[in-house]
């Protein structure tokens, strides 16, 4: 009987790669004959495990959709690497609980040895700590959010704005994204007829949901994860500046990161880039990055005596002579 019970576990686990098994190649990886594999194969059947079977000189054997969940099997390095992940996902992405359950039930089956690696990494790897903690998200909305993604269903829902002011929503929803230690839901906004991001903490869902829509081209060509940086970047800024660069907009767009603006061609030779910050210095950070002349179209006043003091304080720092450090040798 113990025989039986670890050939099965043996099978299950081939069964779970993505492909399909001929008889005679799981006879050959558990050294049996074909009957017993399909005798193997009815008693995991008898379990709750559907093994999806295919006839003729090209059939075989696939672990289906459905019925119970299979034992996960994993390697040394595999189990090692789900522990680290759950512990991770547990400090950033606001699934604290479920994390930490699951991250419960494998520790207590893990051997000794790999209970070792796995402790040593977390004793010896420092985590930057964040300055505010992730808001917690119920996996079920994340589940349903998703579903209603790959749907095309329209939702209705109750959400609180940033100043935590209540509104309702009705959207389409198309994307899941994980932002930092945030979620956020990009949808479009049927009241207001254009793209908008939401927090997913800040989503209460209104019952039912519906009906279908005609999916959207998304907006930056497809590219949600540009799209967000932009969107949760902008909505932060204090203070905010247009800048008329001279050169074409292809390079600049290549040359600055996502978040730090938009870009809008001119001409062949011209853009428009359109900025923003929390700080007057932040601004100024953004034009550093602009390795090419531009002009200040729209920006506040503190901008412009900020980049003279700026100025004034670079061009003393190139006049002033640099002498080199005395290096002593070091001894080996």
């Amino acid at each position: 009987m113990i025989e039986t019970s670890a050939r099965l576990l043996k099978l299950l686990a081939l069964l779970q790669s993505p492909r399909d098994w001929t008889g005679a190649e799981l006879a050959g990886k558990l050294d049996v004959s074909p009957r017993t594999i399909r005798a193997d194969i009815e008693r995991l059947r008898g379990l709750g495990y559907p093994v999806d079977a295919t006839r003729g000189s090209v059939g075989g054997y696939r672990l289906g959709a459905g019925g119970s969940l299979p034992p996960l099997l994993l390697d040394d390095d595999e189990a090692v690497a789900v522990v680290i992940g759950l512990r991770k996902s547990a400090e950033l992405t606001g699934l604290e609980e479920s994390s930490l359950q699951a991250l419960t039930k494998l520790e207590q089956v893990l051997p000794s040895r790999l209970r070792r690696r796995v402790n040593s990494i977390a004793a010896f790897t420092v985590q930057v700590p964040h300055d505010e903690p992730a808001p917690v998200i119920d996996p079920e909305l994340l589940s349903q959010l998703a579903a209603l993604c790959r749907d095309h269903e329209q939702l209705r829902f109750d959400y609180l704005s940033h100043r935590a002011e209540p509104t309702r929503r009705k959207v389409e929803p198309y994307r899941l994204v994980n932002w930092g230690r945030r979620w956020y839901l990009v949808g479009y906004d049927l009241d207001r007829q254009d793209w908008r991001t939401f927090r997913v903490d800040r989503i209460s869902p209104r019952i039912p949901t519906g009906p279908r829509f005609t999916p959207r081209r998304l907006p930056e060509d497809g590219d949600v994860a540009t799209y967000l940086s932009r969107r949760v970047s902008a909505a932060g800024w204090r203070y905010r500046a247009r800048i008329i660069v001279h050169a074409p907009a292809e390079t600049m767009a290549a040359q600055l990161p996502p978040a730090a603006g938009t870009i809008e061609p001119i001409d062949e030779h011209t853009c428009l880039f359109s900025t923003g910050s929390s700080s007057v210095k932040g601004l100024a950070v953004h034009l550093g990055l602009l390795d090419t002349d531009f002009e200040i179209q729209d920006g506040p006043a503190e901008l412009h005596a900020y980049l003279e003091q700026l100025a004034e304080r670079y061009s003393q720092a190139s006049r002033s002579e640099l002498k080199a450090p005395s290096i002593q040798p070091t001894e080996i």
